[in-house]
């Protein structure tokens, strides 16, 4: 059982570790295996709202480290997501233009961006470096990269925001490239520790990324050295107002992109029920099951869950 990243919005003005973001993470991180701590802004262009978790500077790292040790005391591994907000950051929050693959409004962003340029690039990479790095030191057991919900990454892999014709545009494999390059990065700068990626497996649009080239994507992550593929939605977002209700909706994706790596599968998407999730892993359909919402309107979601499972399989 994974508790997924939710945007919480408790951390400082500066992206700091507040004292009711501990509280949050203490009470949910109780019998999950995995949590998956939220978006936290690698650069303050980047960042996307107002009280979004920060790792973009060296400041940050002893709040980083009260929030590792505590999930960690209560037994599950401690994973930070890096991201880069891209098209998607607000200029009220950011105090810049933001900078995006092409000049192009990304769907629920705030004005159109300004396209990358080569040091643009080079920036970047250095953020998603540094933050790796912070995250070691404040002891988490890995990093996951957000590439879904139309945040910068996501960006470069939809053929509706990414509209160069340079290396980085045009086919998939130029799509992919900066993603990639990213990935490789951050993998250099965590070690052995975990890295997981967040891949927005289908952008549900006309035109869009989708599951068969996330397939594609999902293979060569793994070749560079990806431990766990963290399965959602792409510039659709994480959740699709036609989607609701139904339990599981993305996990459909995550099926799919199983059968082609040889490394562990999250699913996700408005799951509720603990029979429903366990059945996923029983039937081997996905090795991870991720449970959101429901947590935070019942923090012990999981520990009354897996009660519920084991009195139903042991009676």
């Amino acid at each position: 059982m994974v508790l997924p990243p939710m945007a919480s919005e408790l951390a400082g003005p500066n992206g700091e570790v507040t004292d009711e973001l501990l509280v949050h993470y203490m009470l949910r991180s109780s019998c999950v295996g995995l949590v998956v701590v939220e978006h936290s802004y690698i650069s303050p262009e980047g960042k996307y709202s107002p009280k979004q978790l920060g790792i973009w500077h060296n400041d940050l790292i002893d709040g980083l480290s009260r929030l590792s040790n505590i999930i960690k005391r209560n037994g599950a591994i401690a994973v930070i997501q890096l991201n880069h907000a891209g098209g998607r950051a607000d200029p009220r929050v950011c105090n810049c233009r933001p900078i995006a693959p092409s000049q192009i409004l990304v769907p629920n962003g705030f004005e159109v961006p300004r396209e990358m340029v080569d040091e643009d690039f080079e920036t970047v990479l250095k953020s998603f470096r540094e933050a790796a790095v912070r995250a070691v030191k404040a002891g988490f057991d890995g990093v996951e990269v957000h590439g879904a919900h139309g945040f910068l990454l996501n960006q470069f892999l939809s053929p509706i925001t990414n509209r160069r014709s340079d290396r980085f545009g045009g086919t998939l494999e130029g799509r992919m490239r900066f993603p990639l390059m990213v990935v490789e990065e951050v993998r250099k700068s965590v070690g052995s520790k975990l890295l997981m990626y967040r891949l927005g497996a289908d952008d549900m649009m006309s035109g869009g990324f989708t599951v068969d080239e996330a397939v594609r994507v999902a293979v060569k992550l793994v070749d560079i050295g990806v431990d766990i593929i963290d399965v959602s939605g792409g510039l659709c977002g994480g959740r699709p107002p036609e989607l609701q209700g139904i339990q599981g909706y993305f996990i459909h994706l995550a099926e799919k992109i199983k059968k082609h790596v040889e490394v562990p599968v999250i699913g996700v998407g408005g799951i509720k029920d603990p029979y429903f999730a366990d059945e996923l892993i029983v039937e081997g359909r996905v090795d991870l099951v991720a449970v959101g919402r429901a947590h935070l309107v019942n923090p012990q979601w999981c520990c009354e869950a897996l009660k519920a499972i084991t009195t139903y399989t042991n009676p």
